[in-house]
């Protein structure tokens, strides 16, 4: 059998969300990584040299599931709408984002399809030039609204999708069903929207003894199947280390049944970890956020449906941007609030340190 490869970083940096102590700042220059100040011009480049030009932005905090990972069944407090910004906002803080080098744009939540007139949105970020517009789904809503999204400009989705067996799959959703989501992936894919990709959340215990039968479907369909690492990001606070199913364990479980191969990405600075079956048939990803960091390579930023500016799912560190867009504040604020994330960013998470601090958000308020 062929040896495990181990991906890593690019540009390894050190991981931490704490301020950077001198032993730090050596590692960071040890890595290669330069520093500098904040420049006024070019593009949103931080400390250390990585270049964001991938913004995700949550168009809403709700959801119309309540995954076990995710939220709990009851209790949950969402924004009022009056919190969330506009249509209008959000597409002016793109377009300023577009002028600074952002390329990429992905649309999460919460769930994004509950947010009324979406697809008008879709049409918005469209017209400012974009040259990817993804969306994370739990598809639940999809199959219906797929044909004006790829109309309006959409060009791409990324599925949610934690069980193949309808029971568990409700099981860990607590709502909707299986065929909705799986039905969905089809019409996605008459629409143009691909490649599909079927995000897989494992849980210890709960689902991982489906590894290889989402391998299969992989092969069969022609789908990438990404694995994530559970994250502690839940908004129950349940997330622990006895819970998580490590990315190399999947890979040598699946590698195991049907020989696997890393697709060279001499550039990558998406999260998933690629690796294409050998015998051709499909292709897998692994984003291994907790056991293998992939801080070095982090080109993202994302806007809270509230309107503030993350550097980092796992820092507490906002950059309002809503209070300069409703006080009639300038595009060059705007740009400066950018700009600020962007320097202000940590060399990485810090989830691995003994003195890691949990977000006080959960995934469904920051977005994916």
């Amino acid at each position: 059998m062929d040896q495990v490869r181990t991906p890593v970083p690019v540009a390894p940096v050190a991981v931490s969300v704490r301020r950077h102590r001198p032993d730090v700042a050596r590692v960071v220059e040890g890595a290669g990584i330069t520093g500098g100040d904040e420049s006024p011009e070019g593009p949103l480049r931080d400390r250390y040299g990585r270049v964001h030009d991938d913004l995700r932005i949550s168009v809403t905090d709700r959801c119309n599931l309540r995954c076990v990972y995710c939220m709990p069944e009851e209790g949950m407090t969402f924004l009022p709408h009056g919190q969330l910004l506009s249509f209008e906002e959000i597409e002016r803080v793109a377009r300023v984002a577009r002028e600074l080098g952002v390329r990429a744009i992905r649309l999460t939540g919460g769930e994004p399809l509950v947010r009324r007139d979406v697809v008008d949105l879709v049409a918005r970020l469209k017209r400012l030039g974009f040259e990817d517009i993804a969306m994370t789904t739990n598809a639940t809503r999809l199959a219906g609204l797929a044909p004006a999204l790829a109309a309006a400009g959409l060009t791409r989705v990324n599925i949610s999708c934690d069980s193949l067996r309808p029971e568990r799959f409700a099981a860990l959703r607590r709502r909707g069903d299986l065929s909705t989501v799986l039905h969905a992936m089809d019409v996605a894919e008459e629409c143009g929207l691909a490649p599909l990709k079927v995000n897989v959340v494992l849980l210890r215990g709960r689902n991982d003894d489906e590894i290889l039968d989402f391998a299969g479907f992989a092969r069969d369909t022609g789908r990438i199947v990404r694995f994530i690492e559970f994250m502690p990001l839940d908004a129950q606070g349940e997330w622990g280390p006895e819970q998580l199913v490590r990315g190399r364990e999947v890979f040598e479980r699946i590698h195991a049944v049907w020989p696997l191969e890393e697709v060279p990405e001499p550039d990558r600075v998406a999260p998933a970890v690629r690796f294409r079956f050998v015998d051709g048939r499909g292709e897998i990803g692994l984003i291994s956020t907790v056991s293998e960091p992939f801080c070095g390579t982090c080109n993202r930023l994302r806007l809270t449906a509230d309107g503030s500016i993350r550097n980092c799912l796992f820092s507490d560190d906002e950059h309002v941007v809503r209070d300069i867009l409703r006080s009639r504040g300038t595009d060059e604020e705007i740009a400066a609030v950018l700009r600020r994330a962007v320097w202000a960013k940590f060399p990485g998470h810090a989830i691995n340190e003994p003195d890691f601090l949990r977000p006080h958000r959960s995934m469904s308020m920051i977005g994916g």
